[in-house]
């Protein structure tokens, strides 16, 4: 039977103040937390550690005794000088506790709570009904140590729950493969409804700052109101390994010519205001996607360096019915993904247009589709006008909003494998210092790529200010790219236009420009990426499994003289995906569970084989629904190759999986996407295991 705290009736506090009749009683850790959940503070929270990091954060966030992990009152010490060998305690108890999970339905008498856990657990209930100014002044420092060591405990236990990382070791397989099941359905880590709050995963951590944030590693707490995906859509090229690796983005600046015809007035919804006048434009260039200069210059830019990974068009570059046509130009040169600014001619007469990024992944032969939306109007007023020279298509005394449609506020990450992690932000939404800049500063994703319709990428200029904020904190690499037909019109007084196309800010670098020369057609951008530290200022040790991009070059691409197939040949039809982004989500976590596993244990392939089955009664305790048919054969598909691989014998199962996904090319589109994804969570997890083997014996040889 789970405890239910009741409040004692010498805390019942309350103090009549003048003007009321009773005046509320004052915050206390668990009424603060039955306020933002609805629940009291049970034991059920240890079954679940992304639940106790949210309990703990909220506390400490809205205690602000956070910052006692910084700066201790007078006459403590922190760590705990009680526990002088805290940082490892604190690893020791996330991994028992993870070990605990996975079989605490299990009859095994040998797991328990770890002791360092039940502890500071119990130091916490026995003083749930403590005022939170108790907290905040630092007078009940007994709970502020209990609190801060279950917070480290809890996030440390986040380790590889939703990103794959060498932290998470043999304990946990089943308890991450359900995290990260529970994460793609719902947005959130924990069991708690994202509605009233959402854990999500760390991608990169902030390098300095005196927040609530910077005690987090591995996972961060999120109160709600921005909607969250995070989708896992592993991709050749895209991922880091353990030495430094170059990824190859073809910058399009396009549309290459813009008109001031392009800009144009339509009725919207909205009346106007006598004193207020303001109107609404849409943007709707005639220069068109040219599938031909694209393809002549991809085959240049792969002439030049051999592959390209992503290409990337500014904002509004591309109309919504050109994106198949587009996927399958790509794919005929082996690009694996797409990110697009997408204008889209609204469905229904009155509705405005809309204005997204097209993020789009190729796996398994396969094109997954992601939309990031765009949440803030562009504003023309009188200055911008002249600047743009939009005066002849725009009256100048006018106040010019975008036409388009202003939807909820969601943002979109995207893990690539191996811990690199996209986000996109589009135009205004970069300059937004709202809730989804708050969230994105929290995940601190590896790239946020931001299109834009705007004028020269100069150092100057607003981008450049605000790719440089997050370039500090959390240390995102920024890349924004707006067209040149943009770039050339704007031309503010006393200045010549600009062939300043992009810009490039990464953590601890300077600020790159990026032109486009005359005569190129698109610019090929390497970015090296690499290992990164992770920190927590909480007395942990510092990690060495994050992901970052540390430079970049850039070379000029000219368009070759002819194209890859004939012109006149029908543009292919990208085929339609077996899986949904979430699904592909689901099973890209199942692969990295099985790697996982084969990694370290094998014999727990049978259990992750039983949790595939339909019925199984932990997503009934998670609250997510059964896979659809399709996904739980490709599931099953990939347990049985892991069966296969053990059955064979030897020291190394992975390594022989591995083997059968290259030798076998499936007939059928979702056999080639299960092997697909499969192949690339095996080959991820055996360049970890190799990195890691060469650590140990360089460690050794050090000292010896």
């Amino acid at each position: 039977m789970l405890a239910v705290l009741t409040p004692p009736a010498n805390t019942a506090r309350r103090h009549v103040a003048p003007g009321w009749s009773l005046a509320p009683a004052e915050p206390t850790v668990a009424s603060e937390w039955q306020a933002v959940t609805g629940t009291t503070i049970g034991d059920e929270l240890l079954e679940w550690p992304p639940d106790l990091l949210a309990l703990t954060e909220v506390i400490l966030e809205r205690s602000e005794a956070y910052r006692f992990a910084l700066s201790p009152p007078a006459g403590a010490h922190w760590p705990p000088a009680s526990l002088p060998e805290w940082p490892d305690a604190v690893t020791d108890a996330a991994r028992q506790w993870t070990a605990w999970v996975d079989n605490k339905d299990a009859e095994n008498k040998d797991l328990a709570i770890p002791g360092l856990l039940a502890a500071q657990w119990q130091a916490l209930r026995a003083q749930a009904w403590a005022p939170l100014s108790d907290l905040s002044d630092g007078l009940d420092w007994q709970l502020c140590e209990a609190l801060l060591t279950l917070h480290a405990i809890a996030d440390e236990a986040c380790a590889g729950l939703g990103i794959a990382l060498d932290a998470a070791g043999p304990d946990g397989a089943r308890y991450r493969a359900h995290g990260r099941e529970l994460l793609a359905r719902t947005g959130s880590l924990a069991r708690i409804p994202a509605s009233l709050i959402r854990v999500l995963p760390m991608a990169g951590t902030p390098a300095s700052g005196s927040s609530a944030r910077v005690l987090c590693r591995y996972a961060t707490v999120q109160v709600p109101g921005i909607e969250a995906r995070w989708l896992k859509v592993h991709a050749r090229g895209l991922d880091t390994r353990l030495d430094a690796e170059n990824v190859n983005y073809l910058l399009l600046p396009w549309p290459r010519h813009i008109r001031a015809a392009d800009f144009r007035p339509v009725a919207g919804p909205l009346q106007r205001l006598d004193n207020d006048p303001f109107g609404f434009f849409e943007f709707d260039p005639s220069e068109q996607l040219d599938l031909d200069l694209a393809d002549r210059t991809l085959a240049a830019a792969r002439d030049q360096a051999g592959t390209v990974d992503v290409v990337i068009l500014p904002e509004s570059a591309v109309e919504h019915s050109e994106i198949d046509g587009l996927e399958a130009l790509l794919a005929r040169h082996e690009v694996t993904a797409l990110i697009a600014g997408v204008r889209e001619h609204p469905a229904q007469p009155g509705r405005f247009p809309g204005n997204w990024v097209h993020i789009g992944v190729s796996v398994g032969g396969q094109w997954m589709h992601i939309r990031q939306s765009k949440h803030h109007r562009w504003s023309l007023d009188d200055a911008q006008i002249r600047q743009y020279h939009l005066s002849g298509a725009l009256h100048p005394h006018t106040r010019w909003w975008e036409a388009m449609e202003v939807p909820r506020r969601s943002v979109q990450f995207v893990e690539l494998g191996d811990g690199v992690t996209l986000a996109s932000l589009v135009c205004e939404d970069l300059a937004q210092t709202d809730e989804v800049a708050s969230v994105i500063r929290a995940v601190g994703p590896t790239i946020v790529v931001t299109p834009l319709l705007d004028g020269p990428q100069l150092t100057s200029r607003w981008a450049a200010r605000y790719a440089g904020v997050l370039a500090d904190d959390p240390g995102s690499a920024v890349l924004t790219l707006t067209s040149l037909g943009m770039a050339r019109r704007s031309r503010p007084p006393g200045h010549h236009p600009s062939p300043v196309v992009a810009l490039w800010k990464g953590p601890r670098q300077q600020a790159r420009e990026i032109t486009l020369d005359p005569g190129a057609h698109g610019i090929l951008l390497s970015a090296t990426a690499g290992p990164a530290v992770r920190r927590s200022f909480d007395g942990r040790r510092p990690g060495h499994d994050g992901s970052e991009f540390s430079g970049v070059s850039a070379q000029q691409i000219r368009a070759s003289s002819t194209s890859s197939q004939s012109a006149s040949a029908p543009a292919a039809q990208s085929p339609r995906p077996m899986l949904t982004a979430d699904e592909l989500t689901i099973l890209t976590s199942w692969a990295e569970a099985i790697a996982e596993a084969l990694a370290f244990a094998p014999a727990s392939i049978e259990v992750l084989g039983a949790d595939v089955q339909p019925g199984a009664r932990w997503r009934d305790e998670l609250r997510i629904c059964e896979p659809s048919p399709p996904l739980r054969d490709a599931i099953s598909g990939m347990t049985q190759t892991a069966r296969t691989a053990l059955a064979a014998g030897g020291d190394l199962p992975l390594d022989t999986a591995l083997l059968a996904t290259e030798d076998s090319q499936p007939d059928q589109p979702l056999d080639r996407l299960t092997r697909a994804v499969l192949r690339s969570a095996l080959r991820q997890r055996q360049t970890r295991q190799s990195g890691r083997n060469r650590c140990r014996r360089t460690e050794t040889s050090h000292a010896a």
